[in-house]
């Protein structure tokens, strides 16, 4: 068996949409466990949707999953001679035809046919009239044969057979030497040696139109399989209606990219009952026969709980490094620069369990930041009260006569103070904590001292001090 040539082929009509990145993510793994090629090609020849911001979304959208391509990124705008050759070839071997039918007639006829009860497909006149040289604009017809079957093994769907006689003559080159879809994508996979084409199950009824022009051309014909689509919780064709649907906004709703990869696998693919894999397990484990033939249901809230194992699970200092762009949006960028790496690993660590997004998390880290930290006022209101300050003024006392900070230590100091003070730990804990991170709810106090380090403990611990003897 050839070496294994996949591709995933998106028209820079818009962002890069999430069943875009499943069908490439399908594409990918199985290239990566056959040791094949995976080729990335921009399908650019709709020049009146076509653009060059929609191209950097697809790339910068299939970066950030992590779906690195071997070959490519290649662009159907700069192969326009290998489509026109061809097309040319097909009309010295017969096999395709000058079409100068206008587009009203065109239109006219389509209307007519479809009125009485008859398919709207066009209806061969020029065909019959085997024009050489035309003198006005003129496009070239592909002959598609006329009786027969066209069978296809579909990867995905097992055997279909498609009835010749319900073929159009599809137009190749457009009058502006323009080749169509269905023509510059048979050239590409041709040319590229593709040697499976899988895509999502719209493009089924352009399989049987492909495959003639394949053989037309002398070329070998790929396997095919199409993947069905994706659905919205109301089982509808996934849409904005249902929330994003663009890849690149789930990275900045605070998704990681491998919690993503690894829902859009599962989405419409099986192994047993195990939803969460490594990339290394997807590779290994992936099958065409385990891709279900039905369409798969989008579920946000699976999304969002498979985002928060990965929060959870991944190394720390991964997260940090996918957290840093979302903490310079919120403002926090002179903050992150006076951080180290392995401090901002440890603050992941201490809210990883709190945060189902990045979002979320940036949220649970902001207190950690800086000197001081804005206070809640009701927080304050409640916690931070006159009464309150000569008692954290006693702690802060105690923790001043430590040197250093020690988690064991403090933690020790202040169980004792409290039951000296005949407290309950809670009464105690909560005003230290409004001082420290502003808030009513942190991880464990003494984690967050541990974050914080002793400088920034006294000094937050001081200014709740102050705030309460003047409340």
């Amino acid at each position: 068996m050839s070496q294994v040539r996949v591709r995933f082929a998106p028209s820079p009509t818009g962002f890069l949409h999430i069943g875009g990145v499943r069908t490439a993510l399908f594409n990918w793994l199985f290239a990566r466990q056959q040791k094949g090629i995976f080729i990335l090609r921009i399908e650019d020849t709709d020049q009146s949707r076509s653009t060059n911001e929609s191209i950097q979304a697809i790339i910068e959208g299939m970066k950030w999953v992590g779906l690195d391509w071997d070959e490519g990124p290649f662009r159907q705008t700069e192969r326009m001679d290998l489509y026109r050759s061809h097309a040319m070839k097909l009309l010295e071997k017969g096999q395709a035809y000058w079409c100068v039918c206008r587009a009203e007639e065109l239109e006219a006829r389509r209307k007519e046919a479809e009125m009485k009860g008859l398919s709207p497909r066009y209806d061969g006149r020029c065909r019959r009239l085997g024009i050489r040289n035309p003198s006005g604009d003129a496009a070239l017809r592909f002959k598609a044969p006329q009786e027969g079957h066209t069978v296809v093994d579909d990867l995905i769907k097992g055997k279909i057979v498609f009835d010749n006689n319900v073929l159009d003559d599809l137009i190749i080159l457009r009058s502006n030497g323009y080749p169509t879809y269905n023509f510059s994508v048979v050239v590409d996979d041709a040319l590229m040696s593709i040697t499976h084409v899988v895509r999502g199950d719209d493009h089924l009824t352009n399989t049987p139109r492909q495959v003639p022009i394949f053989e037309a051309l002398g070329f070998p014909i790929p396997r095919f399989g199409h993947l069905p689509m994706i659905l919205g919780p109301d089982k509808t064709r996934l849409s904005k209606r249902h929330g994003a649907t663009s890849i690149v906004a789930y990275k900045e709703m605070g998704y990681l990219p491998d919690a993503m990869v690894n829902y859009l696998a599962r989405l419409g693919w099986s192994h047993g009952d195990q939803e969460l894999f490594t990339r290394e397990q997807l590779i290994e484990k992936f099958s065409w026969k385990n891709v279900q033939t039905s369409a798969a249901v989008f579920n946000p809230e699976k999304l969002l709980w498979m985002n928060a194992e990965y929060i959870k699970t991944s190394p720390p200092s991964q997260v940090a490094q996918a957290l840093v762009p979302l903490l310079e949006r919120a403002g926090l960028k002179n903050e992150i620069v006076a951080v180290s790496d392995e401090w901002l690993a440890q603050l992941v660590v201490l809210v990883k369990e709190r945060a189902k997004t990045l979002v979320e998390m940036v949220d649970w880290v902001r207190p950690y930041f800086g000197q001081s930290v804005a206070v809640d006022e009701e927080a304050a209101k409640k916690f931070l009260a006159p009464a309150m300050a000569p008692i954290l003024g006693k702690l802060l006392a105690r923790f001043e006569s430590f040197p250093t900070f020690s988690k064991q230590e403090w933690e020790n100091c202040f169980k004792k103070f409290v039951e000296e003070e005949g407290m309950k730990m809670g009464q105690l804990a909560q005003p230290v904590r409004v001082a420290l991170t502003g808030r009513t709810a942190s991880p464990g106090l003494f984690e967050v001292m541990e974050i914080l380090g002793r400088e920034r403990t006294l000094v937050r611990l001081r200014k709740g001090i102050e705030r309460a003897a003047q409340a």
